[in-house]
């Protein structure tokens, strides 16, 4: 009897795994392939060769860009060079990105940055939020960018246990941002059986001075984040559910689900085309791919526009795609005034003339 037993809980052990495996693998989108939709007057930024995970462009065309990512388990063209932030012009006829020194004091051996994120307070004051993974732990860092020089004045960090594994953030204030936390656990093995067992204890926390606290929750793996135009609402990446949120913003900065927006794809890092309003997504078609490198079967890239999302049938379009041959792992992209950038999880970055 106690050996049928013991056979009948394993059957049902080795049948949750197996399913819990095939449910993995269409959350990856492990099977799928995706077709090119190129761009013209495109070509690959000198300067970026291990990644852009995140960009984000100030409304004079100064763009920021966060390179040289690194997390456990995850590829790296670089795995000994330290991050850093990189700028362009984009008013320039021919761009360039040039690194942005950082003040004396802050720690550049371990900088890890993810999500970036600007403010522009009343007085003009540049301040540029940075996700900081320094010996893959856990920060948010706040700077003041000196444009004269070039440089990034270190303000303060921020370390919370409501940020176990912060992914992206958004600014709405000089000292105050919402920002995604992809895992629920910090430790490495913890991550992989949250995910595997699809657990969505993932969410949103909200950062002030004077108040830290969970205002959305009971997401797959929260991801990028941003804010509509009239600063009205916030828009999250589920990466894993294929599914962009819209969230209405409370005066109490709390945040309340209106709208689920399902895709087909692995949505990472939302822009906001300042001339429109549409959301740019950087997407990943692939997902094992990404998470299991090989140099003779690379990740795919992967741009959307999406129109009217508060519409009941927002209108989404492919604007850019690739199998990997340019460009691998598309994480975000950004557009300002005809000019695209794309950036990748651990590759390239593409500059795109519209």
């Amino acid at each position: 009897m106690g050996r049928l037993l013991a056979l009948s809980l394993l059957g049902i052990a080795l049948a949750l795994l197996g399913e819990r495996f095939l449910a993995l693998r269409n959350r990856l989108k492990a099977s799928r392939e995706v077709e090119s939709v190129d761009l013209p007057n495109c070509h690959l930024i000198k300067g970026i060769e291990a990644g852009s995970e995140d960009i984000d462009i100030l409304p004079n065309g100064l763009a920021f860009f966060s390179v040289g990512l690194k997390c456990p388990g995850l590829h790296s063209f670089a795995p000994d060079k330290p991050g850093g932030i990189l700028m362009m012009d984009l008013k320039e006829e021919n761009p360039r990105a040039l690194e942005l020194r950082i003040s004396r004091g802050f720690n550049l051996a371990s900088f890890n940055p993810h999500g970036i994120s600007t403010f522009i307070d009343s007085d003009n004051t540049v301040y540029l939020f940075v996700v900081n993974h320094p010996e893959f732990k856990n920060t948010v860092e706040i700077f003041k960018f000196e444009e004269e020089e070039n440089s990034l004045l270190h303000l303060k960090t921020i370390k919370l246990e409501l940020l176990p594994s912060v992914n992206d953030i958004i600014a709405v204030g000089p000292a105050h941002f919402y920002a995604t936390n992809d895992h629920y656990f910090s430790d490495p093995f913890l991550k992989y059986l949250e995910t595997y067992l699809n657990l969505h204890w993932t969410n949103v926390v909200y950062y002030s001075p004077n108040e830290v606290k969970v205002v959305a929750e009971g997401f797959d793996s929260a991801n990028g984040i941003n804010i509509s135009p009239d600063k009205k609402y916030i828009y999250v990446a589920d990466i894993l559910a294929h599914e962009i949120h819209v969230l209405e913003k409370h005066p109490n900065m709390n945040l309340t689900q209106l709208k689920v927006l399902k895709l087909d794809t692995l949505v990472d890092n939302l822009s906001i085309d300042p001339s429109s309003g549409d959301i740019l997504v950087g997407c990943h078609p692939n997902g094992q791919k990404l998470f299991v490198y090989d140099p003779n079967n690379p990740p795919s890239s992967e741009v959307l526009r999406i129109q009217n999302i508060l519409s009941e049938k927002p209108t989404v379009t492919t604007v850019y795609a690739n199998n990997g041959s340019v460009l691998q792992g598309s994480s975000v992209a950004s557009v300002y005034d005809r000019k695209l950038l794309i950036g990748t999880l651990y590759h390239r970055a593409l500059y795109c003339q519209l």
